[in-house]
């Protein structure tokens, strides 16, 4: 599974949302999180100050059974999935949300997430499953 920022919130808010309970058990099933770069990216600079940042960092490398996904030339697939939904008239609120999508099509991985982007996404590109 591939967990997009939005549930990696849930989950370190430890909210007893859906996301939340689902990233739960997979770290106790010591299955495998993929991470994508961007998520990364996105929850790090989220932090508040340095010593929330060296928290966050070292809290997200402790988890067992995350790997991160690295960064491929999924650039053109994310622009893609941009314009397509633009051409159909959907709104993607956030162009890194894409990126995430084009690395869970790539990858034939399942995104876990609370944003409602994902949804426009799989509405133009079947291939995007989502949990």
């Amino acid at each position: 599974m591939i967990a997009d920022t939005s549930a990696w919130v849930e989950f370190l808010r430890m909210t007893g949302s859906r996301c939340d309970l689902r990233l739960r058990k997979a770290f106790s099933a010591e299955q495998t999180v993929w991470m994508p770069a961007v998520v990364l990216q996105e929850l790090l600079q989220g932090a508040r100050n340095p010593a929330q940042f060296a928290r966050l960092e070292t809290q997200l490398e402790r988890l067992p059974g995350l790997d991160r996904l690295a960064p491929r030339d999924v650039a053109r697939d994310a622009a893609l999935l941009y314009a397509r939904c633009r051409w159909q008239g959907l709104t993607v609120r956030s162009p890194n949300d894409c990126v995430v999508a084009a690395c869970a099509i790539a990858s034939g991985l399942a995104v876990l997430a609370q944003d409602r982007d994902f949804k426009a996404i799989a509405h133009v590109e079947p291939a995007l499953r989502l949990m």
